[in-house]
């Protein structure tokens, strides 16, 4: 039994950390339901709302399984699907409902879509004074750009990620993921439990997070800003080297293989010289702090890719192993998902599908040592909570029918 299995096993002993928080999810595809996702993972009780009929986008993206997507199965894990076409007034009122018993709304519609609907912060936390409510959009809640569509790809563009991804001689590349997504979703976890702290521990009130995508992308650019403002100093695309900080960067091995090597610390730049036999260079005092080595960066690249391509990968990565060095080979799905340590660490773990075959699934991050997170079921079926949940608002059977019937879920 895995050691997330056993949590799963002993929940009612062990209470998950966010056990009995309530979570409404308005939204789709990734910024604002993956934020929901990470809550989830931790014991909230997170209910999804979809558009009838068509569901979240998210189900028909990439890799599918008897025509549900595999990344909607795990993204949408341990959620609750309920259903709702938020343009009727009756929806909206089944929304009321359920923010009177909800800790956090996440939405990641445009700007003024929700006050469209009846549904935007003024009128939810009239409701529930307590509210706290994530709100991911692509510019924010104000300013000049605000009303704008933005996606994770536009976000990375504006927030300047995209300029330095790639070689000075190509256009720009992209990470390959939805980066600026995800960015986005874990800011507005942490905004989001900063204001519950604030509610709950300092008598504050409810409040709204504005998390806008470009602004998480721009937020983990360094010293983009200050290298600007004092020097003028414009970064541009390096390639696979960390401009400014050497040696990091990926060199080619004997046998065709990319090896990175992460050795810009003063005492790992004197190992590394020294493990491919070049002790003038360990013992070099231009070269005893990275101000001097990134003067000769490509001097030390060219060094160390005469010794990485003598070895084969393999060879290379034990000799630096042995020396303490940072290394690593560049690793696909099917190596990783062959990793020992990932097995080892659950972060690659097994779930049952609908129907019957299982699931791999990433395992939960971060881990917490006395209340750790759990995967508790795959993303579910469109609808698959409507009558349980709307039952606990006090619908009866009979006006469930009249709503699927009025195509209000």
């Amino acid at each position: 039994m895995t050691k997330e299995s056993s949590c799963q096993g002993d929940q009612e002993k062990t209470p998950q950390p966010l056990e009995g928080v309530r979570v409404l999810e308005l939204g789709s595809l990734i910024a604002g339901p993956y934020a929901a996702s990470i809550l989830a993972q931790f014991g909230a009780d997170v209910i999804k709302v979809e558009p009838p009929g068509t569901g979240d986008p998210l189900r028909r993206w990439r890799k599918m399984h008897n025509d549900t997507s595999l990344w909607w199965y795990s993204q949408s894990r341990n959620k609750k699907s309920l259903t709702l076409n938020l343009k009727d007034p009756e929806a909206q009122a089944v929304i009321h409902k359920l923010v009177e018993e909800c800790d956090i709304v996440i939405e990641n519609f445009r700007p003024g879509t929700l006050e469209k609907w009846n549904l935007g912060w003024e009128q939810l936390s009239a409701i529930n004074p307590a509210l706290i409510m994530i709100r991911v959009s692509g510019y924010g809640q104000d300013g000049p750009y605000a009303a704008r569509p933005g996606f994770a790809a536009i976000a990375e563009s504006i927030g300047g990620m995209r300029h330095l991804a790639g070689y000075p001689d190509r256009p720009p590349v992209r990470a390959g993921i939805s980066i600026g997504d995800t960015l986005a979703s874990l800011y507005g976890v942490i905004g989001a439990m900063m204001a519950m702290h604030h509610l709950k521990v300092n008598g504050g009130k409810g409040q709204f997070v504005d998390v806008a995508l470009y602004e998480a992308v721009f937020g983990v650019m360094e010293s983009l800003i200050p290298e600007y403002g004092m020097f003028g100093f414009v970064r541009e695309r390096t390639g696979a080297s960390m401009p400014g900080i050497a040696p990091s960067s990926t060199y080619r091995s004997r046998d065709d293989r990319y090896i990175v090597i992460a050795a810009n610390s003063d005492s790992i730049f004197k190992r590394l010289m020294n493990a491919i036999d070049r002790p003038d260079l360990a013992d070099d005092p231009e070269l005893t702090h990275n101000d001097g080595r990134a003067k000769r960066s490509d001097e030390l690249d060219e060094a160390i890719e005469a010794w990485t391509s003598q070895h084969n990968l393999a060879d290379a990565l034990a000799v630096l192993e042995n020396a303490a060095v940072p290394s690593s080979g560049i690793n696909t799905a099917a190596e990783i998902f062959e990793d020992p340590h990932f097995r080892a660490r659950e972060m690659i773990v097994e779930r049952p599908l609908p129907g019957g075959g299982e699931i791999s699934l990433p395992g939960i991050v971060p881990k917490l040592s006395g209340t750790p997170g759990a995967t508790r079921w795959v993303g579910p079926s469109l609808g698959e909570h409507n009558s349980e949940i709307l039952a606990s608002l006090g619908y009866s059977d009979d006006d469930i029918q009249a709503l699927k019937i009025k195509e209000v879920i």
